[in-house]
């Protein structure tokens, strides 16, 4: 597990010479092959899993076969209405996106804190659901301004940005099953 800090990409090389996940990781990750399990984007943080079994990664990358939480600060202010949008599907440029579960924490002025569930992980689908949602009271879209990947099925992110720790042998089996 490597908790993944903002400003790196994830992929082994990038043509436009920015940082990696590799580059923060011990030289042996890349040496041996191990591969992430899914993507995070360039801006967000969280948790990403490494693997070496490719047929692993593929099970483990499939949607449906683990729910990933995420924490996020959206601009503007999610209404029970959004929620409830989000839980029955948003009509994006990319198809119908929806969550799995959805709670607001609150927020700060024109901010919202919002903890959600997906079951699938289509390429930036948080920040395009929100996006097509819009403030209640300035009427522009939501934007995502934080993304961290706080679980992964039965793994919950519980080191520092950066660091990275061994899979316990009960956290192998509970992600395997």
């Amino acid at each position: 597990m490597f908790h993944k800090p903002r400003g790196l990409v994830v992929t082994r090389s990038d043509e436009r010479g920015r940082k990696t996940v590799f580059d923060a990781l011990p030289k042996w990750v890349r040496d041996e092959g191990w591969m992430p399990v899914g993507r995070l984007d360039l801006e967000s943080r969280g948790l990403l899993l490494f693997v070496r079994d490719g047929k692993l990664q593929e099970f483990l990358a499939r949607p449906g076969t683990h729910d990933k939480t995420y924490e996020l600060w959206v601009r503007g202010r999610v209404t029970p209405a959004q929620v409830a949008q989000l839980l029955q599907g948003v009509d994006t440029a990319q198809g119908v996106m929806r969550a799995a579960t959805v709670q607001t924490r609150g927020g700060v002025g024109p901010k919202s804190r919002v903890t959600i569930t997906l079951t699938e992980g289509k390429n930036r689908q948080l920040r395009r659901m929100f996006g097509a949602l819009h403030d209640s009271q300035t009427g522009k879209p939501l934007k995502v301004l934080e993304l961290k990947r706080t679980s992964f099925g039965p793994i919950t992110l519980d080191i520092e940005s950066g660091r990275w720790r061994w899979l316990t042998e009960a956290e192998v089996a509970a992600i395997r099953s």
